[in-house]
């Protein structure tokens, strides 16, 4: 189950005059993300992660660094380094290799079986491939905007996932507006924050701070060296 959600979360990992005073349509704000998204090629950021169990009613908090290369199709490229709990997620394209530094195992499966089951829905959101909006239904959230002024909004995966109920994002209110202004997002990343709610009702909610995009990361970044002495676990 753990790893099931960290999976989700890996894959997670992501539009505005006048017209401001009142707050921008929602096809704007979904504009400033898919137009965003368009120009990401790569992406480094640090993360705060908070895990709610709703049966268990426990928390589950941890944060780290990571990181993004776009591929084409599913081949997206990608490297989640937990300080809190200590593990990484890191995927080639190809691979994926879940490794637990305490327990001296890492788990080693191919890319392809994350996109089984209509899982696949989080990692192109995340890995920022495709459009949002032929992935998800969007609407404003209940309350539209946080107490800062950005924007928030449900999304619901049009293809059923059991990892992946719901969707809520974060989008900063100064993406929204450049992209009224100028024609363009302020961004390529203009995320602050997402929740994924499974069908099971918990929820992980992930923060983004100190982002960095298009700094042109190596492809060899995202490939994993076993270290020596730990267990290999496939992953069938």
């Amino acid at each position: 189950m753990k790893l099931a959600r960290i999976f989700t979360l890996c894959f997670t990992l992501l539009a505005l005059g006048a017209t401001l005073c009142a707050g921008a349509e929602l096809a704007d704000v979904v504009r400033t993300l898919e137009q965003g998204y368009a120009t990401l090629n790569d992406l480094q950021a640090d993360f705060s992660q908070k895990s709610t169990l709703a049966a268990m009613k426990r928390e589950e908090k941890g944060g780290g660094e990571l990181f993004i290369k776009k591929g084409s199709g599913k081949e997206s490229m990608f490297r989640f380094n937990y300080s809190k709990p200590k593990q990484q997620i890191v995927s080639n394209g190809k691979k994926v290799w879940y490794y637990l530094p305490e327990q001296k195992q890492v788990m080693v499966m191919e890319l392809a079986q994350l996109f089984e089951g209509g899982n696949g829905v989080a990692v192109n959101y995340l890995a920022g491939l495709g459009h949002v909006s032929k992935d998800f239904n969007i609407v404003f959230a209940a309350e539209p905007k946080d107490k800062k002024g950005n924007y928030l909004l449900e999304l619901t995966p049009k293809k059923k996932s059991p990892a992946m109920a719901k969707l809520q994002l974060t989008v900063p209110a100064e993406a929204v507006e450049q992209l009224l202004a100028q024609g363009k997002p302020g961004t390529p990343f203009p995320i602050l924050s997402s929740t994924v709610f499974d069908q099971t009702g918990n929820s992980t909610r992930m923060e983004f701070s100190n982002v960095r995009t298009n700094r042109g990361l190596e492809s060899g970044k995202f490939n994993f060296k076993i270290p020596a002495g730990v267990e290999i676990v496939k992953n069938k």
